[in-house]
């Protein structure tokens, strides 16, 4: 929800993408979430921006669809 709605709602003037990226991960590390078990970021910069640029692209009627993408991509790592 963090990264789709700060893309999507667009909280700031501008960055809202880049924003939205940075408080993701920042997000994920704070839960102990951004590293597997072998110390491995589960999510690369590339797959990081492509999803970020997904959810901006994304209609507003699929933010359940694009939720559960982002969930699952982050869980296929872990």
């Amino acid at each position: 929800m963090l990264l789709y709605l700060i893309v999507k709602n667009h909280a700031f003037t501008d960055g809202n993408k880049r924003i939205a990226a940075a408080c993701f991960l920042l997000f994920l590390e704070k839960n102990q979430l951004l590293y597997n078990v072998r110390g491995q970021s589960i999510i690369s910069n590339e797959a990081l921006a492509g999803l970020t640029l997904f959810v901006a692209d994304s209609k507003p009627e699929e933010m359940e669809t694009v939720k559960k993408l982002i969930v699952s991509i982050l869980n296929r790592n872990r």
